[in-house]
């Protein structure tokens, strides 16, 4: 059994190492670059060690592992795009280093590319592993459109964020682990309870994310902390803060939500000061832990030893308290 670090060096050696040998290179070195930037690359890494857990040839799967995290990072091309945003992992983003067009386009070719890279599997799984590829990529579709249209209202309910945090985050690792297994000739009974602590962590995680967009150490979490109070954005935070508010801290919030003119600071400082009235951290932790529970459960019925699953264990931790 390899440990996750292991893995991670191992995935992030053969990923910096892809040099795409076609041209124009105009539409190639974006993708090089955005590729060069590294990352946790915790896709790739859970699906191998899905795979681990039955086999130890982590290397004979190189090419699907590296089709998820190209898939993720074309993701990461547009969404910047999308969201105007300069700076991606301490670097400025596709689009400001070129421009709009050459981001489109060459996010376009990531995408085909990862599909290249997710054909790279044994031809008796080809079929299966293309089919949950591809529901998951349109999924992942769904679960932005959902986001951009929640930009424009204030009635979002909580089911429907974690909805479309499941289909914008958690379906992609899900997938990497039921992949995984599948390449490894996992049963169909694992590899679903594989699928299942994937989707679970990765509610957890977007939450962990909401909570640090709010409450983490800005040097530690690598960027300025209050971004989603400022731009709006419908947090489970914001969501539970408006649904636990009473009359006054509603027309609070209802005034920070529609104000145009305001000093960044203030707002920030304003929000955190109802979130904390409300205990709305201890809220977001508490609905992470019901979902840290739920993977758990999924993850221990996975019939391997259980010292095969620790790693997996371990990286759960790490996800669930991390600070970046």
């Amino acid at each position: 059994m390899f440990t996750a670090a292991q893995l991670l060096d191992k995935i992030n050696n053969h990923i910096l190492d892809i040099r795409i040998n076609r041209t124009p290179k105009g539409l190639y070195d974006p993708i090089e670059y955005i590729l060069s930037l590294g990352g946790k690359r915790i896709r790739p890494v859970l699906m191998l060690m899905a795979y681990n857990l039955y086999k130890q040839n982590v290397n004979a799967i190189y090419g699907p592992a590296t089709g998820l995290e190209v898939y993720h990072n074309y993701t990461l091309l547009h969404d910047d795009l999308m969201d105007r945003a300069d700076v991606r992992r301490g670097k400025p983003t596709v689009h400001k280093v070129w421009n709009d067009n050459t981001a489109i386009l060459s996010g376009d070719a990531m995408l085909v590319l990862a599909y290249q890279y997710m054909t790279d599997s044994a031809p008796e799984h080809l079929k299966e592993v293309m089919e949950l590829f591809s529901l998951t990529a349109l999924e992942i579709c769904e679960g932005q459109q959902m986001d951009m249209e929640f930009e424009s209202r204030n009635d979002v309910a909580e089911e429907e964020y974690v909805e479309m945090i499941r289909l914008k985050t958690a379906v992609l690792l899900a997938a990497g682990l039921k992949i995984g297994a599948i390449l490894a000739g996992a049963s169909t009974e694992d590899a679903d309870h594989l699928y299942h602590f994937g989707m679970n962590i990765g509610v957890a995680f977007q939450l962990q994310d909401d909570l640090l967009d709010v409450y983490g150490d800005p040097v530690l979490f690598g960027k300025n902390t209050g971004g989603d109070i400022l731009c709006n954005k419908k947090t489970y935070m914001l969501i539970k803060a408006l649904q636990r508010a009473d009359n006054e801290q509603r027309t609070a919030l209802d005034r920070w939500l529609t104000a145009e003119a305001y000093q960044p600071a203030e707002k920030i400082e304003a929000v955190t000061e109802l979130y904390n009235q409300l205990d709305i951290r201890a809220v977001c932790e508490n609905k992470m832990r019901e979902y840290y529970t739920l993977a758990m459960n999924s993850l221990d019925a996975v019939s391997v030893v259980e010292e095969k699953k620790q790693e997996l264990k371990n990286m759960m931790k790490q996800l669930m308290y991390r600070k970046i």
